[in-house]
C-alpha cells in the first residue's frame, strides 16, 4: 500500500524566517507552497515541508540528502554561498576537505541554520 505513495521530508526550523532565509539564499531553493503549517519546497520530483518546532536541530542524523552527479562543483557553489561543510573522524567515517569517500561514492555534510544535517551525495 505505502509503496503506491508520495512520500516527503519534514525538516524542523526553530525560526522559521530565519530556516526560509538559508533555504533560499544560500541553497537557491524557491518555495513552492506556503501552507499553515510551514513551507513547501519542490526539488525535481521531491518535497520537503519546512515547518516551525522547538525540536529543530536535536537530530544527530542526516535529515535529508541531495544527489548529484558533481559533487565538487557543488560544494564549490555551496561555499561561495556561505555553507559550511562539515569534516568527521569517525569509526567508519572520515572526511578530508568536508568529503567522504567510499567504494559506493562520495558524500559531504553540512548543516543548516537550525543545525539540521543535510548531505550531498555523489554516486550513491
Amino acid at each position: 500500500m505505502l509503496s503506491n505513495l508520495e512520500i516527503y521530508a519534514v525538516i524542523p526550523a526553530s525560526d522559521l524566517g530565519r530556516a526560509r532565509e538559508f533555504y533560499e539564499d544560500k541553497l537557491g531553493l524557491k518555495p513552492d507552497e506556503e501552507r499553515d503549517e510551514g513551507v513547501l519546497y519542490k526539488v525535481n520530483n521531491s518535497k520537503f515541508l519546512l515547518y516551525e518546532t522547538s525540536f529543530a536541530g536535536t537530530a544527530q542524523n542526516t535529515a535529508a540528502t541531495w544527489v548529484t552527479s558533481d559533487l565538487d562543483a557543488d560544494m564549490v557553489e555551496l561555499r561561495s554561498r556561505g555553507v559550511v561543510f562539515e569534516d568527521y573522524d569517525l569509526p567508519g567515517l572520515k572526511t578530508e576537505n568536508g568529503v567522504a569517500t567510499s567504494e559506493g561514492g562520495r558524500a559531504a555534510w553540512f548543516k543548516d541554520s537550525e543545525g539540521n544535517i543535510l548531505a550531498l551525495s555523489e554516486g550513491m
